[in-house]
């Protein structure tokens, strides 16, 4: 049986571009009559929230969809967004290599993409390989969600 979906959309102010922004995702209908849902995609700019948050929403009239309200449960989960700052680098090469250690991503195009940190994952090799990644140059980071596993792993 597949689960049904919902797209909900998130609001919130961007420190990045300093303004407020929206963002559509889908979610998987938890129970729809409470306005549980589980995130099911890896946020490209929404921030302190990752993939299988358990989250509610309700429909608002001004916005006509279903609109975020606020996070019941944290996944664990850790989102990271990853500039490409050499244009000689291949965004899919990036992505391809962070895969290979477990880390699903979502491209905006071919200079920015949005990076999923499994909760079982261990973060301190991803984050070191960020890190040479970025005294090199090549990619400039955020961690916009950063779960309280993924901070004691760099402990």
């Amino acid at each position: 049986m597949k689960q049904e979906h919902e797209k909900i959309l998130f609001r919130f102010h961007s420190d990045l571009f300093d303004e407020e922004m929206v963002e559509t995702m889908w979610d998987f209908v938890i129970d729809k009559d409470k306005g549980l849902y589980k995130l099911d995609n890896i946020p490209f700019y929404a921030p302190l929230i990752a993939s299988d948050d358990l989250i509610f929403a309700e429909f608002d009239d001004s916005e006509q969809m279903l609109t975020y309200k606020e996070t019941r449960e944290y996944s664990g989960n850790s989102i990271i967004q990853i500039v490409i700052m050499d244009n000689k680098t291949d965004v899919n090469k990036i992505r391809d290599s962070f895969l290979d250690k477990g880390c699903q991503s979502e491209k905006v195009n071919d200079k920015y993409f949005s990076m999923e940190i499994p909760f079982d994952l261990n973060y301190k090799p991803i984050k070191t390989e960020l890190d040479k990644l970025e005294i090199d140059e090549i990619i400039g980071y955020a961690e916009p969600c950063l779960s309280e596993k993924h901070k004691n792993d760099l402990l």
